[in-house]
């Protein structure tokens, strides 16, 4: 099975966590944590920094890692490295997903997460106030 390691970002703000909404591929439509792949050569912390700045015109300060994903979809593996992150300015621009929401703890359950994403959503349910 071919396998995808992908970073992504818990971008928080104010107790309410980033929720973007795909705009193409296989996925659209699905809700997810922002990122992407990683690089050849490229650390962590510098692909989802380059993921983060070309999906959304983004910049974050990287904090600690959250968890690994590790999710079979029908085609391949993802791994999935998820980090928190705050906003090191306040605008972003949405360049290629549909949508964007500020999630709280109560909210985390109104869009359709993709499912290697729902995991990290159950954990951040207990992080939140």
């Amino acid at each position: 099975m071919k396998k995808i390691e992908v970073v992504a970002g818990i971008v928080c703000r104010e107790n309410k966590i980033l929720a973007t909404q795909r705009g193409y591929g296989e996925f659209k439509d699905g809700w997810e944590f922002p990122g992407g792949k990683l690089e050849a050569g490229e650390t962590r912390v510098d692909a989802l920094k380059r993921e983060l700045r070309e999906e959304l015109d983004m910049e974050v300060v990287v904090g600690e890692l959250l968890e690994t994903v590790e999710y079979d979809y029908l085609q391949f593996h993802l791994t999935m490295h998820c980090y928190l992150c705050q906003l090191a300015k306040e605008k972003f621009v949405l360049k290629e997903h549909e949508a964007a929401r500020w999630l709280g703890k109560n909210q985390l359950d109104e869009v359709a997460w993709l499912p290697a994403d729902e995991g990290i959503v159950e954990k951040l349910k207990s992080i939140l106030a």
